[in-house]
């Protein structure tokens, strides 16, 4: 059984088909990482409630994912059920107790939990254009509009400053070009276009302040559990790949925010990736590097990652060898493809003479896995044919009354309800343009030095109402006696005027000679 340094996963099998041995994942090796893989219903699900209660209770911070709204039961007391109390037994958990769990809901959109939000600025060029899905052109001019943006202290907080700064680079693309490269207006209105579609998809809700602080996903209670973040994901997977581009930029801001632990006595924070198939898929190899580098290094954090997905080929094989603590419920092999997944499965475990690993995992009945845990030394254990304890938490979804009080109650009530749209790359743009066109109507106005004779028709007309000039009148080829007489007389005078001047010059001229 478990005790102050494990967690009780359930009881192993042993060669007469009884359930004897306690397996137990190590909390010291808890930041060693993770992987629960197997088909659908054979209770992952189960297995990721039980591994999160179990680090509640030792006092770890536990952040996961609700992809189908199952998992949120586990804010709620369990009940005695005939097959939980009859799995109890089974597992020898003696005894079985039942309760409810400190859990904070969040949510992208903001309905089934307090709304999550970051800044552009802290998702960076690189996951935007994995979220935009960019070219490498496209990616290149999101790169410049992030180096201008901090040249010129543009602030990238939400949606509309990226929109304004990339109709800002636009506008200026000539002289970026010769700066930083090609930089085009068809590839620039793309980007923009794709800003569009992700806006009406919900995107603009995640982007913006105040941003999630790491430190309200780290809470403990004070009887010293540590608080479940349960992330409401159903309407966030229409957008896997807004689902997938949140989680890794989760995993970053806790890389780089979080100290050097070394190898603590349980970990700081727990971090369970559901479908995580979806961080990899079509993903550029920029970006797997980039998972890769943060799993490995994240460890030292004191932070445990632990992948949920359905087939252990969903993860690729850098970061599949870094992952010690493991649960493999079973897999089907109908297809070329799911024979190598199981292949893949088995070959992943130290081998138990007591059975062959790849003919278990598809014979194992749901609620039952295959288990190896990081023994002392961090030595992986001798893979177990393990049947998975009951949870102690409420099997299955909460009610939407429920989870409204539960919202209501949190500790985070309030912080992140109202959005704060502080002055910006959108208002800075802006108000440079208002400056810009102030100054133009400045220069227009005062502009071309004229010489006016007052009373003669070249006198600027005078303004009308809202700060307009009204339109000069047309001018009209008909004389008045008056005027004709004036000209003649103006003609006349000059003309003599003229003839005198110049006789006086060629005069002085020839005198010279």
């Amino acid at each position: 059984m478990a005790d102050d340094t494990s967690i009780f996963i359930g009881a192993s099998r042993k060669p007469d088909d009884s359930y004897q041995r306690a397996e137990n994942l190590l909390l010291q090796y808890g930041n060693r990482h993770g992987l629960v893989t197997g088909a659908t219903g054979t209770g992952k699900t189960v297995s990721l409630q039980i591994l999160a209660e179990g680090f509640s209770n030792a006092g770890v911070p536990v952040f996961c994912a609700d992809i189908k709204g199952d998992l949120s039961g586990i804010a709620m007391m369990g009940t005695a059920q005939d097959f939980l109390v009859k799995r109890a037994e089974q597992v020898k958990l003696d005894p079985y107790d039942f309760q409810e769990f400190p859990v904070i809901f969040w949510d992208l959109f903001g309905e089934q939990g307090h709304p999550i939000r970051a800044t552009i600025s802290e998702m960076g060029p690189l996951l935007l254009s994995r979220l935009m899905n960019l070219t490498d052109a496209q990616e290149g001019i999101m790169n410049i509009a992030f180096r201008i943006a901090d040249e010129e202290g543009l602030l990238l907080l939400d949606m509309k400053d990226l929109q304004a700064l990339l109709a800002n680079i636009a506008e200026r693309a000539e002289e970026i070009s010769a700066r930083y490269g090609n930089v085009t207006k068809p590839s620039v209105g793309a980007i923009q276009r794709t800003l569009l579609v992700l806006e009406q998809q919900g995107a603009a809700n995640f982007f913006g302040e105040p941003a999630l602080r790491i430190a309200d996903i780290m809470r403990t209670t004070r009887d010293g559990r540590g608080a479940i973040s349960v992330l409401a994901a159903d309407k966030l997977m229409m957008n896997p790949r807004l689902y997938a581009t949140f989680l890794l930029w989760l995993m970053s801001e806790l890389f780089e925010e979080l100290p050097e632990v070394g190898d603590p006595d349980k970990p700081k924070l727990v971090f369970f990736f559901d479908e995580a198939h979806l961080l990899f898929d079509e993903a550029p190899k920029v970006l797997i590097d980039r998972v890769e580098q943060v799993v490995r290094l994240i460890r030292s954090k004191g932070v445990g990652v632990y992948f949920v997905t359905q087939n252990p080929l969903d993860i690729p094989e850098k970061v599949l060898a870094q992952l010690g603590n493991r649960v493999q419920h079973a897999l089907r092999a109908y297809t070329p493809r799911e024979q190598q997944a199981v292949r893949t499965a088995a070959e992943t475990f130290r081998p138990n003479p007591d059975f062959d690993c790849a003919t278990a995992i598809t014979q194992l009945a749901t609620g039952e896995a295959l288990v190896s845990t990081l023994e002392a030394k961090g030595i992986p254990s001798m893979v177990q044919r393990t049947l998975i304890r009951p949870p102690s938490s409420r099997l299955g979804p909460i009610t939407p009354a429920e989870r409204l009080k539960l919202i209501g109650e949190s500790p985070v009530t309030g912080q992140y309800d109202q959005v704060i749209d502080r002055e910006s790359a959108f208002e800075m743009l802006q108000k440079k343009a208002k400056e810009a066109q102030d100054a133009e109507a400045q220069q227009a106005d005062t502009g071309g030095s004229r010489w006016t004779i007052p009373g003669f028709g070249n006198d600027d007309p005078a303004p009308q109402s809202g700060g307009r000039r009204a339109p000069a009148p047309r001018p009209s080829n008909r004389q008045t006696v008056a005027e004709a007489a004036i000209k003649s007389v103006v003609r006349s005078v000059g003309s003599s005027v003229g003839r005198a001047i110049v006789r006086g010059i060629l005069g002085s001229l020839s005198r010279g000679r």
